[in-house]
């Protein structure tokens, strides 16, 4: 792996000061940044480095999208209809596809995501813990380059496909971490399904699980109303008051949803430093009540800890995370009412550095600083959404453009998208096998 100089108009740094550099570079030496600086200078530094970008591209940090299943929905990309409700969606569609996967349909699943999101300027992902197959998963992802915590099926209930006690739940989750221990481009998360799928038993050492071995721990909670109901029927009480009454919560979690919260929950989530991810293309799909219900904008205001997530292809469907943190601005200010509550320049905080934090990874990725990790994505604003160029262009990144717009991306110092291309991978070579998979798996549900 050579030296890099990653060359933009406009390098945006996301630092403590949110500086931005004019006709600026970032250094990369062994997968570390090295130098952030002026590029006349740092060129005349690192003379050998192959330069990527050009002096009108805009270089940010790479984007992290903390909710994503990389098996299941994508080899039914966009085949769920809309017109049915959430429950049937998930359950009467994406759980049997899940279940009739191979462990080839995972890592043809995970390749092709991790392709659109790369493209995109999706750097780190963390998965939404529905694999079955997670040594295949790991494997396509170090080969496509993209960074990724990585879980796999946790439930204890009767009857669902990779369903288990919670005995064994826990075992795989240990084992997982054993295979994909921390530091590692792909590295292993605590993962359930959430809801009200999963026994005070397991919820319980499984969070114990991620906090003896220093990891994160995800799983789905409150995207609707019905997760409240079901918690008030088994236990008296909404769900994040009583998994906080277990001592599951704290700063190891990242709860994908929790939509439907009350104002005990809203508390709860925020004195323990629970994060939360948003997926708000997936709730308008799904019609979840997102915009009669959320608090997400409450949270980040008050100072909780959120990232934004795409979710499923049959729910968020793009693999695009600068498409849904527009998204998610433009609704919070509207339901605000208010022009200055929440702006681009706070959606790319989402994306990049608060994202970071929310998944506790602030210390090696998230902003363009000495010694982190080089995740660097180059956007090639020649195209018409970028004429005028803006005198603030994390406006026009935010509100004019989206993932169609990077022209390179780089991973742990490894270039993996070059004109707008994944160069990891052939994508072509993999169309045929992802029509053929398609078909199979449609005729699965005798669609």
């Amino acid at each position: 792996m050579g030296d890099l100089l990653i060359r933009g108009g406009t390098v945006v740094t996301m630092n403590a000061s949110r500086e931005l550099l004019s006709d600026g570079a970032v250094a990369v030496v062994d997968g570390l940044i090295a130098a952030v600086g002026g590029f006349a200078d740092l060129a005349a530094r690192y003379p050998a480095a192959e330069v990527i970008g050009t002096p009108e591209s805009l270089v940010t940090p790479g984007y992290i999208n903390a909710h994503q299943h990389l098996t299941g929905d994508r080899l039914i990309h966009s085949c769920i209809p809309d017109a049915i409700d959430s429950q049937v969606a998930i359950f009467a569609w994406a759980v049997p596809v899940h279940a009739a996967h191979t462990g080839d349909d995972d890592e043809l699943s995970a390749t092709l995501g991790a392709v659109e999101a790369l493209s995109n300027g999706v750097t780190c992902t963390v998965e939404a813990g529905t694999v079955a197959h997670p040594a295949r998963v790991a494997a396509a992802l170090h080969r496509v380059g993209m960074r990724a915590t990585l879980g796999q099926w946790g439930w204890d209930i009767a009857d669902a496909p990779f369903a288990a006690p919670a005995d064994e739940v826990v075992d795989r989750q240990r084992e997982l971490i054993g295979l994909l221990p921390r530091g590692g481009l792909v590295e292993a998360w605590v993962t359930l399904v959430g809801h009200d799928l999963m026994s005070d038993d397991l919820v319980v050492r499984a969070s114990e699980l991620a906090r003896t071995s220093g990891v994160g721990m995800t799983f789905h909670l409150s995207p609707h109303s019905g997760d409240a109901v079901s918690y008030l029927a088994r236990t008296g009480r909404r769900p994040f008051v009583h998994l906080d009454d277990l001592g599951v919560l704290g700063e190891h979690v990242l709860v994908a949803h929790a939509v439907h919260l009350d104002d005990d929950e809203v508390e709860v989530v925020l004195r323990t430093r629970t994060a939360v991810v948003s997926c708000p293309w997936a709730y308008l799909r799904l019609a979840q009540g997102v915009t009669t219900a959320g608090r997400h904008g409450e949270l980040f205001l008050r100072g909780g800890r959120l990232a934004i997530g795409c979710d499923a292809e049959n729910a968020g469907d793009a693999v695009d995370v600068l498409r849904a943190a527009a998204l998610f601005v433009g609704l919070e200010r509207d339901r605000a009412g208010d022009a200055f509550s929440i702006t681009a320049h706070h959606a790319l905080e989402l994306l990049t550095i608060r994202g970071a934090e929310a998944i506790g990874k602030a210390d090696v990725i998230g902003s363009l600083e000495v010694g982190k990790q080089a995740d660097v994505v180059v956007h090639d604003t020649r195209g018409p959404q970028w004429l005028p160029m803006s005198t603030d262009p994390i406006l026009q990144l935010v509100w004019a453009s989206d993932g169609r717009s990077v022209s390179d991306v780089v991973v742990a110092g490894r270039h993996v998208v070059s004109g707008g291309r994944c160069i990891s991978v052939d994508i072509d070579s993999l169309r045929r096998q992802a029509l053929q998979r398609r078909d199979h798996l449609l005729a699965v549900r005798n669609i």
